[in-house]
């Protein structure tokens, strides 16, 4: 389907399909046609649909990002990392969490496939503290630092284990970005424009709000997904973040 909003897509812009079939995520992706370049593959849809959805999107031209959020043992992560890169997706997350080694062996891992495959090598992003947080509920699970605090230690250990960058929190953004610099990137999943609801998410930002703040990229799902006419969605979005 052609891009009926006469916007160019945006590569900022990381529509999630977070749906359960492979059929409804071609729905979506046939749907949004050229006004979306970039899609986020997470564990629901990977694991009801399997590899062939990272594969329909990059014989689609699209890029991936795949969002299983990998935490295990450095070897095990290693190989499970080499083993999902093999599909072309461009990013794939492991949790910050899972420590040092574990993201040193993601980056082996990545850098493995990409060498056997001849594609680039994909990004490895570490999570660091997830969006449907607030300070209650992670009090309850024992966190002893404010999110903040904790998210920026996460934060400064991937960069210096040599991951590509973080998800994080578009309100942890502009303090990620003064320790971690450029070209680092931030992932921000909690986008909100201004026409959504908040749903379960708890620490959001608008999509020029988290880009100010020194997000890369913007992870958007149900405001798009479930909206009326997600075209026209993805079309207000992106005049938002363009200021138009």
């Amino acid at each position: 389907m052609n891009n009926k909003t006469g916007i160019a897509a945006d590569d900022r812009i990381i529509i999630a399909l977070d749906v359960n079939s492979f059929d409804k995520m071609k729905n979506i992706v046939d749907m949004l046609g050229d006004s979306v370049s970039f899609y986020k593959v997470g564990m629901e849809l990977f694991y009801s649909a399997g590899s062939q959805a990272v594969t329909y999107l990059k014989e689609k031209g699209k890029h991936v990002f795949l969002d299983l959020k990998l935490h295990d043992i450095p070897n095990t992560v290693e190989h499970s990392i080499a083993a999902v890169a093999r599909l072309g997706a461009d990013l794939i997350t492991v949790h910050a969490a899972g420590g040092r080694g574990m993201m040193e062996a993601a980056v082996r891992g990545a850098s493995e496939a990409a060498k056997e495959s001849g594609r680039p090598r994909p990004k490895i992003l570490a999570v660091t503290v997830l969006t449907s947080f607030d300070d209650k509920g992670w009090a309850e699970t024992g966190g002893q630092l404010p999110i903040l605090n904790h998210v920026l230690r996460l934060a400064k250990l991937a960069h210096e284990s040599g991951v590509d960058g973080v998800v994080a929190s578009p309100r942890e953004a502009t303090a990620i970005r003064e320790i971690c610099g450029e070209p680092f990137e931030i992932v921000t999943p909690g986008i909100r424009p201004s026409f959504a609801q908040s749903n379960d998410q708890k620490r959001i930002a608008t999509p020029s709000r988290a880009l100010q703040d020194g997000a890369s990229r913007l992870v958007i799902g149900r405001p798009v997904t479930k909206a009326e006419n997600p075209q026209k969605a993805v079309s207000l979005i992106l005049k938002e973040i363009r200021g138009e």
